[in-house]
């Protein structure tokens, strides 16, 4: 089932059915770009004036500001297709394509549990700090959560997130949910006199 598979072969297959393009030109398309940038500049800013809290504070707001940084170009570049073309192209050119939904479920599941271990180990390590903090990390998990799904390409999750609410699609509500909870955590701790601490 897993043989060799020749690079430039798998190159052009994941080249013709992904490009480096812009995926989303839309007013709402840039608006959450904007608003995963505003994220991540939020973020550097709780870490450089150390509003967050605890050392351990401070390194969830570090983390949380390079991953919004990341998710700031992947939202136009989309490159969690790029993962799913690579991964449907692999599948073909070793001969298993028709068999994939085996696979497709196992990875699925195995993202879902890894979600979990993360989400349980982040509010283990941020325990004592989740009062000041826990919304941008709620906020996180529900950005988390949207990309994963989007990744593997959850066919009936997709069907859900194209709906549309007075002509927004429901996956603008719900990426701009979780950025709306990090900027409002984040907002919160640099407007709080006295929140600084060392």
């Amino acid at each position: 089932m897993f043989q060799t598979i020749n690079v430039s072969l798998l190159r052009a297959c994941v080249f013709n059915r992904w490009s480096p393009t812009i995926w989303d030109p839309t007013f709402w398309g840039w608006f959450t770009v904007a608003a995963y940038v505003a994220c991540a500049v939020l973020a550097l800013r709780v870490v450089i004036r150390r509003r967050g809290g605890s050392a351990r504070a401070q390194v969830f707001w570090t983390l949380l500001c390079l991953a919004m940084a990341f998710l700031a170009v992947n939202k136009q570049l989309d490159l969690q297709s790029l993962l799913t073309a690579t991964g449907r192209c692999i599948a073909r050119l070793q001969g298993w394509y028709e068999d994939r939904r085996p696979f497709q479920r196992t990875v699925i599941l195995a993202l879902l549990a890894l979600i979990l271990i993360v989400l349980t180990a982040s509010l283990y390590y941020m325990r004592r700090d989740l009062r000041r903090n826990g919304l941008a990390l709620l906020g996180l998990i529900v950005v988390a959560g949207f990309v994963a799904f989007r990744a593997v390409g959850f066919h009936h999750f997709n069907e859900i997130i194209n709906l549309r609410v007075r002509d927004i699609r429901f996956n603008v509500i719900f990426e701009l949910t979780g950025l709306v909870m990090i900027t409002l955590n984040a907002l919160v701790l640099l407007l709080t006199k006295g929140s600084r601490r060392r």
